[in-house]
Formats: structure tokens, sequence, C-alpha cells
């Protein structure tokens, strides 16, 4: 998401932090580059001149080439700027309404409604505790109903019955009244697309609107599709009246104009993204973040809200009583892996780290840092009798061929695991050595093996 972006903006910046004072001519140069970036990233032309010269407005002022550190001075431009094009604040799905608050899902066919919608089900049915109702009115394409009947199943929110024959209109009203007379917090409507927007599309989403009253209507766009998306979301909402963009396969969209253009052409806020195509892989949308994290600020927030999400306190509280003996085996090596997991892995974790210039960032997408080799890893833990994942020091070199062999690795992942677990269960001891005035005193720097120093 962004990579393209980052990576452009990340050299430019880098370029202007190491002058120690800046001409305009600097800045105008920075800036031209910034809007060749920009243009690439397919951000649209009109958003662009737009933001260019809002920057160049606030950067050729004397405040900021006569500051102490001119170059951090313009990235603070260019990140508030750009917050403010990406709409500023998060903006939260309105669900302060009389129950049940029906929320619309539109969009184009196969932008990803209908799992976009089971999504949404899923998240405020187990993170807002809300009672949810989901109704497919694709009575277009065939088993778009069953589709999210299926998806229904899988997450665990209840789903409208299906009536043979019933049209989108009927179906919307029928499933608001369920709503109100059984008590559902949230009805999601899941309306039928078209390959291309046309007067029946646009009325029969219309008819259903008038019907059903929502208090979202959620336009679902695809972000691989760059300008078309913006393009949509903008005749969407002059037609129908937009309240929020779902941007989908955020994930796969390396360049990220679309979403940088939406806010700005359409006025609409992006109000959530899908970054992964599992049913939990759903994410607000917060301007400031983003912005920070595409000019390689990080995005601390966001690690420790993914951290809170996966934190599991009975997991800690064990490690920490091992912590306290100095003890660290395989069973903790893998907790410690599945918790990352939850967390995304290490490519989602990558760019949220804070303090990374674009030199660093490229460094470790270099190293090309394999989500697999986390599998691989619980692979070749889950190969090991209990013993052996209890007392480590036993494992010799048949018992080492026999889990390579179990796990489909080699005997030099099995080392390379095993090695990582004695480093760690090292660093334990010294843990409990130092106690808690001696890690005060040395700090995190005393835990670091051998040759792994801090950069200084």
């Amino acid at each position: 998401m962004f990579d393209s972006l980052q990576d452009r903006l990340g050299s430019v910046f880098d370029k202007l932090k190491r002058r120690g004072a800046l001409s305009e001519a600097d800045v105008t140069a920075a800036l031209r580059e910034v809007r060749v970036a920009l243009l690439e990233a397919d951000v649209a032309l009109p958003v662009v001149k737009d933001f260019i010269e809002k920057v160049k407005v606030e950067a050729v002022g004397q405040d900021v080439l006569k500051s102490v550190t001119p170059g951090q001075m313009v990235v603070k431009i260019v990140n508030d700027q750009l917050s403010e094009m990406l709409g500023a604040d998060h903006v939260a799905l309105n669900l302060q309404v009389t129950p049940p608050a029906v929320i619309m899902m539109v969009g184009l066919q196969g932008s990803g409604k209908t799992t976009s919608t089971a999504k949404i089900s899923k998240r405020l049915s187990e993170k807002e505790r809300k009672k949810v109702l989901m109704a497919s009115l694709d009575v277009r394409r065939p088993a778009a109903q069953e589709q999210l009947a299926v998806l229904g199943a899988q997450i665990g929110v209840r789903t409208l019955n299906i009536v043979p024959g019933e049209q989108p209109v009927a179906i919307a009203k029928r499933a608001v009244q369920t709503g109100a007379l059984e008590g559902f917090d949230v009805v999601m409507l899941d309306t039928a697309g078209r390959l291309a927007i046309d007067e029946e599309l646009m009325a029969e989403v219309a008819s259903v609107r008038d019907a059903a009253k929502p208090a979202e209507t959620l336009l679902v766009a695809d972000a691989m599709t760059g300008q078309d998306a913006v393009n949509v979301a903008d005749t969407f909402n002059q037609k129908i009246g937009l309240s929020g963009i779902v941007m989908t396969r955020m994930d796969g969209d390396a360049r990220g104009g679309a979403a940088l253009s939406m806010r700005a052409v359409t006025g609409c806020p992006i109000k959530l993204i899908g970054v992964g195509e599992k049913l939990d892989e759903l994410e607000d949308f917060h301007p400031s973040r983003v912005a920070s994290r595409i000019l390689g600020m990080g995005d601390v927030v966001s690690l420790v809200e993914k951290a809170a999400e996966s934190f599991e306190e009975e997991e800690a509280a064990k490690l920490a009583e091992k912590m306290k003996k100095g003890k660290f085996d395989l069973n903790d090596l893998a907790s410690q892996l599945k918790q990352m997991q939850k967390m995304g892995g290490m490519s989602s974790l990558l760019n949220m780290l804070p303090g990374m210039n674009s030199a660093q960032m490229k460094k470790l997408k270099d190293a090309k840092i394999d989500d697999k080799i986390i599998n691989r890893q619980l692979a070749i833990i889950s190969s090991m009798t209990p013993h052996e994942r209890e007392k480590p020091e036993v494992i010799k070199a048949k018992r080492r061929t026999r889990i390579a062999n179990g796990s489909g690795t080699s005997v030099q992942d099995v080392n390379k695991l095993l090695k990582q677990q004695q480093e760690a269960a090292r660093m334990m001891k010294k843990v409990q050595k130092m106690g808690k005035k001696g890690m005060m005193r040395g700090g995190l720097q005393n835990l670091m093996p051998p040759g792994m120093g801090f950069p200084k």
C-alpha cells in the first residue's frame, strides 16, 4: 500500500533533510519531484495541482527557509497537507440512530461489496457487540444471495431468508421490518452491481435508498482500478448521495492514487479499507496515520492497536512468570510467533515502524522478509514432541533430521530455529540476573545478542 509513493517521496525528503539551509529554488525543485511522484501514483491532476500550491505557499515562507531544520519543516508541511487531502480525521460509521441502523452497500460488480458487507458485519458483531442482520438484494448475479448466506454462517451473523422471485425493494423493506421487529441493531443491505454505471442500476439503488432510508450509504470501490474508482465514486455521490467509501484491495495497490484523490474529488470520507482477503482484514481509515506512513514516519498508534487486539493476557502472564525464572522454551517461542501472525506478520508491521528513512526501508524490503518463515517455524515446532518443546537441549542430530522430515523443512531450518530459541533463552537469563534495577540502569542494550547493538 503506497509503496511506490513512499519510496519516491522518501528519497526526495532525505535529500532535503541533509541540507543545512534551503533556498526557494531547493523547495521548488523538491516540490516538482513530489508533483511527479503523485502523478505517477495515479493521483488526479486537479488534486495534485491544488496540493502542490498549498504546500508551496507555506514551504517557501521565511519561517521555513530560516528555520534551524528547514528540511524537517517542509516534511511536516507536506505531512499536514497530505492528512488534510485524505480527510484530516477518521470518520466512523454513523450508528447513532434509532435501531436498526441501515447500512446500504453500493458499487460496481466485482468491487468486493458482498465480502465487505460480511467484513463490516463481523466487525460490528465482534468488536462493538451489535446484533447484525445481513440481506442480499442482488437478484441478478447467480448465487449472490447464497454467497452472503455462506459468509453469514462463517462469521456467525444472521442473513435474511431468501424468497425466490422477490425484488430488491421488497427485500429491503422486509429486512428493515425484520430488523425492527426482532431487535437488530444494524441491518446491512448488499445491493446489486453492474459492470458499468447505467440508468437501470442507479434507478434500482435510488428506489432501495428511498424505501430503506439508510443511515449510511457506503460505496465499495476497488483501489486497483485507480482513477476509474474515483470517477465511479463521483457519479454515485452525485446521483445517489454517499456518506462514505470503503476501499478494497488496498494491500494490492502499490500506488494508492485512488485513495489520495477520493476525498478531494467527492468530498466523501474513506471510512474503512480492506487490506486482505480474510474476513477480519478490514481497518479504519485514519488520514493522519496514512500520511505519516507514506512519508516514512511510521504509525505507532496503529502498531499499538494491533498489539492490543492480538494481546492475550493469560499467555502474557505465563511468559512474565517464566521470565522471572529466566526460562524461555520452544512453547514460548511458538506463542510469540503466533502473536506476530495475529498482528499481520513482519511485512505488515514494517511500514508502521517510526524513524525509518527510505534507504533503511529499501534495505528491509530488499531483504524480502517472508511471512511464510513464521509458518515454517511453527511447522517445525509442531513436529516436535512435548518433551522436546520443553527441553530443547535434548534435540540432537537424529531428532533434528526427524523434525525436519516431519515439518517438510531442512535440518538447517531446524538449526536456525533452535539458535533463535537459545538466544532468546540467554536474554531471559540476563533479565533474571539483572533484576528490575539492573534493567533500568543498562536498558535494552544489555539484552541485545552479540554484534546486534542498537545503531549509533
